[in-house]
């Protein structure tokens, strides 16, 4: 686990050079077939190397959950198992780490009249003033979404004006699960020194405008019929280059929001993991990281690494 740029990609690569591994992504974004600049998806020729599980399953049409990567991520770690293997999960998308370790509580379904309203509300007061509206329904949950969070703000809302109870307090209620099939060694990539990761964070989002990203998105809209409440157009970098394509930025505004964008996203996995329990904090600047983690899988694993 790791908040974007912290390296996760090289060191699960690193991982499956030296262990019996198969990798499976941990990423709400990487499930889209065609987003692969906004996305940094691993190149063609490190998924040869390195093949990737739950990557380019879904069209950018399509709607994933928490509830359906568990599905998915928990039949795969199975059959990788029965082949011999170990699973290694690999992302930044912490409500999925979250609701595979330990299930998922029930939740009203999505209310389309409801979603609707809420959606020409914010037309009108904005994101922010519903996200006051969620301070005063459910605190700790508006305690931990930035104001302009639209989809995490609006789902939120939905669960405590459906349900009359807060998101947060049906959380807590999530069931004790014992079907995961194997034990976890849960590792945690941080460090301390937020200037350099946002220096990372600027050079990349950089880079993807360098790679294409605006064209990347441009292709996308012709083939799809893509709208800017998706949620893979709401995805840090694509919803910033949609506003872009609409002529409402520039494109030195799209860049500024763009990297501020991942710069809130960092802060937001950071604030997840600094509270996830029993995870092993590494720093991922360190130049021995490949090999203090794989020292470390060997120590808890048991493994020969012959």
């Amino acid at each position: 686990m790791g908040p974007t740029a912290s390296g996760k990609t090289d060191l699960a690569v690193a991982l499956a050079a030296r262990f019996p591994v198969e990798i499976i992504s941990v990423d709400s974004a990487l499930v889209y077939r065609g987003m692969d600049i906004g996305t940094a998806k691993p190149d063609a020729a490190t998924l040869a190397r390195a093949p990737h599980h739950l990557i380019d399953i879904l069209s950018p049409t399509e709607s994933y959950s928490a509830a359906r990567f568990r599905a998915d991520a928990l039949a795969l770690m199975r059959d990788i198992l029965a082949r011999g293997r170990v699973p290694l999960l690999v992302g930044g998308t912490m409500l999925y780490f979250k609701a595979l370790k330990e299930g998922l509580a029930e939740l009203p379904v999505a209310a389309p009249e409801l979603r609707a309203e809420l959606e020409a509300r914010a037309q009108r007061e904005g994101w922010p003033a519903l996200h006051a509206e969620l301070a005063c329904l459910d605190p700790a949950t508006a305690a931990r979404l930035a104001p302009n969070d639209a989809q995490r703000i609006q789902r939120a809302l939905e669960v405590c004006l459906s349900s009359g109870e807060p998101l947060s307090a049906l959380l807590a209620r999530q069931p004790e699960t014992a079907d995961l099939p194997c034990r976890l060694i849960e590792i945690a990539l941080m460090h301390d020194d937020r200037a350099w990761l946002h220096e990372r964070i600027d050079a990349r989002f950089k880079a993807m405008l360098a790679a294409g990203l605006v064209e990347e998105l441009r292709g996308l809209r012709e083939r799809y019929p893509l709208d800017p409440e998706l949620p893979s157009m709401r995805c840090v970098g694509y919803r910033q280059t949609w506003r872009y394509l609409e002529g409402e930025i520039s494109g030195a505004e799209l860049f500024a929001s763009g990297a501020a964008a991942t710069r809130q996203l960092a802060k937001r996995q950071i604030t997840w993991l600094r509270g996830w329990q029993g995870a092993i904090m590494l720093d991922c600047r360190a130049p021995d990281l490949p090999q203090r983690v794989g020292g470390l899988i060997e120590r808890e694993s048991a493994w020969n690494s012959g």
